[in-house]
Parts: C-alpha cells; structure tokens; sequence
C-alpha cells in the first residue's frame, strides 16, 4: 500500500492532464529516496503546469519540497520531498531516460485518467 502523499501527488499530475504515471517504491533499493512518482507532459509547458499544480497543491496540504528543478526549462522537472521524488518529463526526456528502466526492480503502480475521475 502507497502513502497517501504518493497517491496524491499521481492524483495532481493526472489532474493536469499527465500520462504515463507511475510510482515505483525504492525503499528495498534505495537509501536516497522511498518512492518515485513519474509522470509526463505532452510539451514543455505542460510539464512545468504539472509541476507547478504539484507544489502549489501539496503546499496547501502542509508538504513543501526540499528542492525543485528544471521548472524554467520544462523538459524534465524534479520536485524533492526527500521520501517521494516526482518526476515530470517531457516524453523525449523521459524516453532518454528510461528511469522505469533503470529502476526496473522496483515495485511499481500505475494511474490512468479514469482511475483519478
């Protein structure tokens, strides 16, 4: 079972219009971070609108990120709140990537626009 944080945060990004996301829990591989949610923008400016709804919203709910980057360019925007990383890619950055991948031994779930409605 997720924290309800990583769920929201998917929520948020779905609420945006992202696709494609994902959050894999590292906890069994990882002593950086507990979770990644990964998520995609159609172009830049989506990205960083889905990065942006993001941070805004989950400061309402009292959880502001230790560290946000790429925000000004939008192709690949990470927001860090130490136990969960979210990352927003624009689709070439995130094909470039390959975290999914890269990560491939984690546990993962997966969102859908109609699982969020």
């Amino acid at each position: 079972m997720l924290p309800a944080q990583v769920s929201r945060v998917a929520e948020l990004a779905l609420a945006g219009r992202a696709t494609d996301v994902i959050a894999l829990d590292l906890r069994r591989l990882s002593t950086a971070t507990d979770y990644f949610v990964i998520a995609s923008g159609a172009s830049d400016v989506q990205v960083r609108s889905i990065a942006e709804r993001i941070i805004e919203e989950m400061e309402k709910e009292g959880m502001r990120p230790d560290h946000v980057e790429g925000l000004s360019t939008g192709r690949w925007v990470l927001i860090d709140y130490l136990d969960i990383v979210v990352h927003v890619f624009h689709p070439v950055s995130r094909q470039f990537y390959q975290l999914e991948l890269l990560w491939g031994d984690a546990p993962r779930v997966e969102w859908s626009r109609s699982e969020s409605a």
